[in-house]
């Protein structure tokens, strides 16, 4: 049973659904709970030999695996280089500890004035809506984020939200996590309700790998609530390389496009996965062609266990150039880095 929230939650009225939305429900669900969370049967579904499983296998480090069969379909069987089983496989670098990379980054917990919510942007403010992800991925920058401390009911959210109420430079909601389309129908569309009634939100921002790791789940009920929803709502995909982008999941955002929804990416530059020009282009223009615009090219974050993710500034500004001289300005990403304490993110001059 796949739970709504890490937290218990309270009980909520239940989301109207047809048999058929009904179906697509249960089959995001069912395909979230067979996802697999153990690393050495992850590469004996990829059909690799008993002696490069041993050769393979490390440490998690305390950060579990799970990657759902959608995203698994997609990776070649057999190849350790293959970029989107470097995402999700645990490997022996994470162990190595540096004074620069730590569990908190960015200083998120100097932003959080209630729990659940981090408020260091002007005008907007974003919501911890899930403590938990249908896909951990090893560069993840809240790999270590304290969720069991930010544990909520649908009474905390509320008092959540009226704290945010009282700040009438609001203008814009950002749903994260974990991931905020993890929830249930039920638990998330009540939590809309609850910001729609906000009267300063003009806007709604969905951060969520869901419609690239888990594509059934950008379900017909989920479209029409986000078409019917008073706010102007955006979804920020995170997608890092083309592999990732077969049929279904262009399908997925094609729905949320034809629901109204603008679809924007981002991508974090990985070494290893994606810092060479041809994967950006590639990843550019398969983002195009399934309704989706490239936003923004982060830089990784100092994030204790992710070092060997790492690219510095320079050879993200090379990259940036190469992609200037072969694609049209609008499918070229802004290459950005998180600085702590810093009220935007900053932009890298190229």
């Amino acid at each position: 049973m796949i739970p709504e929230t890490v937290a218990q939650v309270e009980s909520h009225a239940e989301v109207i659904l047809s048999p058929e939305q009904r179906a697509e429900e249960n089959h995001w669900r069912q395909q979230l709970a067979n996802s697999v969370r153990d690393p050495k049967h992850l590469l004996q579904q990829l059909q690799f030999s008993e002696a490069a499983i041993r050769d393979l296998l490390a440490d998690d480090q305390g950060f579990d695996t799970l990657v759902p069969p959608t995203f698994i379909a997609r990776m070649e069987p057999g190849n350790p280089q293959d970029p989107l089983l470097l995402q999700v496989l645990p490997q022996a670098a994470e162990a190595i500890a540096t004074a620069e990379f730590s569990h908190d980054p960015l200083a998120e917990a100097d932003f959080n004035p209630t729990p659940g919510v981090v408020h260091k942007y002007h005008g907007r403010a974003l919501l911890i809506a899930a403590g938990h992800c249908a896909i951990n991925c090893r560069y993840c920058f809240r790999r270590h984020y304290p969720y069991a401390e930010q544990q909520r009911s649908r009474s905390q959210w509320r008092a959540s939200l009226a704290h945010l109420a009282t700040d009438l430079s609001l203008e814009e909601i950002i749903l994260s996590g974990g991931d905020p389309l993890a929830l249930t129908n039920n638990m998330l569309f009540s939590l809309l309700d609850e910001i729609e009634k906000l009267p300063q939100i003009k806007r709604l921002r969905i951060h969520s790998r869901l419609p690239v790791v888990l594509p059934s789940r950008i379900t017909s009920a989920l479209c029409q609530r986000l078409q019917n929803s008073p706010l102007q709502v955006v979804m920020v995909i995170h997608c890092n390389h083309s592999q990732e982008i077969d049929q279904e999941v262009s399908a997925a955002c094609g729905r949320l496009y034809k629901a109204g929804v603008t679809m924007l990416n981002q991508s974090v530059l990985l070494n290893t996965i994606n810092n060479d020009a041809a994967s950006l282009i590639d990843l550019s223009e398969s983002l195009f062609k399934a309704q989706v615009l490239p936003y923004y090219l982060h830089l990784p974050d100092h994030v204790a266990g992710t070092e060997h993710f790492f690219v510095g500034i320079e050879e993200g500004q090379q990259l940036i150039l190469k992609l200037q001289a072969k694609l049209p300005g609008y499918l070229v990403p802004r290459l950005v880095k998180e600085e702590p304490g810093k009220a935007h993110k900053t932009l890298i001059n190229i």
